[in-house]
């Protein structure tokens, strides 16, 4: 007996799997329901009956011995472990279809995708769009995120990524720096005053971006000696560390080439002009297995161009 029958007597597929597999189509099924809201629309995107869709759910809920739903009155609705299910599953569902969706648009040389994380795509890229396609208007740009943490899901056309250049399958080319200054808003200097020194930050709140051990580093850098404390608010991402900044939530080491267009606006001042390197920076990647278009290399060129770091012709 397999495991499917095991825990819900109901065999859903055919197809052989690992012994961890979940049920595929039973997944499929209950990521529509989440994701919809409704038994009824999802068996409208699925192409099958309510029915069939609600004896998948049942499936996947004999398979892993966990309610994923429960009824409020009429209404079928997720329950605690279906709402936390639902949001470790549905970054794998946007991969393929984001995946999905390249292959398909890729007789279409016109188009070009390139993933990026947030904050390079509103500090560095987004700022500078404007000027690719007023030069190159026939070329339609595709802009979507990259996870840096996952890289491995990447089926763009080309990619932004930040690390220290090694990726299995990619051929990579440093694109700008990734070295961090300290920065505050005028609101948070208004607050607590002028900064001289960078031994009076000990007193003020810090904003931690993806970990907690840069602070220490940059201080001691500095020559700083006493010890450095490592609370305050934590951010995954780049993004997220620029919204604690604008809202006066401390201060915080951040990307300066991401940020330049925040300072040049005032609306981030920094605090000193001494930057740290971490060893990662952002680079243009481009997988070693596949051909670029032609649009695909105006665009790759292009961001060559920008970044000040094109190779010499020939």
């Amino acid at each position: 007996m397999n495991k499917t029958e095991q825990f819900s007597g109901l065999p859903i597929y055919a197809e052989s799997r690992l012994a961890n597999d979940p049920p595929l189509r039973a997944v499929r099924a209950f990521e529509a329901i989440a994701r919809l809201g409704s038994v009824t629309l999802a068996a409208q995107e699925l192409d099958i009956s309510p029915s069939a869709v609600s004896h998948q759910l049942k499936a996947l809920e004999g398979y892993l011995q966990i309610p994923l739903t429960e009824r409020q009155g009429r209404r079928l609705v997720l329950s605690q472990q279906g709402r936390e299910y639902y949001r470790s599953i549905r970054s794998a569902f946007n991969v393929l279809r984001q995946a999905t969706e390249h292959l398909v648009e890729q007789g279409q040389t016109r188009q070009v995708t390139i993933s990026l994380i947030p904050l390079f795509g509103m500090g560095w890229f987004i700022p500078r769009l404007p000027t690719f396609m007023r030069a190159n208007p026939q070329t339609e740009i595709n802009v979507v995120y990259a996870n840096h943490r996952n890289y491995l899901s990447d089926a763009s056309d080309m990619s932004i990524r930040f690390g220290n250049g090694q990726w299995t399958g990619y051929q990579s080319e440093k694109l700008i720096s990734g070295r961090m200054v300290p920065v505050c808003s005028r609101a948070f200097l208004r607050v607590h005053g002028h900064i001289d020194t960078p031994e009076q930050l000990l007193q003020l709140p810090l904003l931690h971006d993806e970990e907690r051990s840069t602070w220490p580093q940059w201080l001691t850098l500095q020559g700083v000696k006493r010890p450095v404390r490592r609370s305050g608010p934590m951010f995954e991402d780049g993004l997220l560390t620029l919204a604690g900044v604008q809202a006066g939530l401390g201060c915080a080491l951040m990307r300066e080439p991401l940020i330049a267009p925040y300072l040049e606006r005032g609306e981030l001042v920094k605090m000193f002009d001494l930057p740290i390197e971490d060893g990662r920076d952002y680079y243009l990647c481009v997988r070693v297995d596949s051909d670029m278009t032609e649009d695909g290399k105006l665009l790759q060129n292009w961001l060559r161009r920008e970044a000040g770091s094109e190779p010499p012709a020939g």
